[in-house]
């Protein structure tokens, strides 16, 4: 609260960034995890929520297969919130009808987004022709 209020920002946010990131598993931690289809790796994934400053609001850690945690995420947000925040920006791995009802139940509504496609070539820089 202390770093919005000094960002001149209200001390809850009333939006949020929802996202995950699959973590390869070691040989040790294999009987817990889980395999990403879409990253195409065995591991554990780690879902997490922050505020429009980045700051770290929730965050749960599940094998990488299980990918409906939109709920504990959204419920987390709002005890953290006192119930304000009532949007989440998603990407594409938060969408579709189950996390959206999830969300939903706790007064949030989901809103995806969509990143450009990166540049294709190696010019990457303003002068590289």
């Amino acid at each position: 609260m202390l770093l919005r209020l000094t960002d001149g920002r209200l001390s809850h946010p009333s939006a949020v960034i929802l996202d995950s990131r699959t973590l390869q598993s070691t040989p040790t931690s294999s009987a817990r995890a889980g395999y990403d289809g879409a990253k195409r790796r065995k591991g554990s994934k780690v879902h997490f929520a922050v505020d429009t400053l980045s700051n770290l609001l929730a965050l749960h850690v599940t094998p990488a297969n299980d990918q409906d945690q939109v709920g504990q995420l959204a419920e987390a947000i709002q005890e953290m919130s006192n119930q304000e925040v009532t949007l989440a920006y998603v990407d594409q791995g938060y969408t579709g009808q189950n996390p959206a009802n999830a969300a939903l139940e706790q007064g949030i509504a989901l809103e995806g987004f969509k990143l450009p496609e990166a540049k294709r070539g190696a010019c990457c820089y303003p002068g590289d022709g």
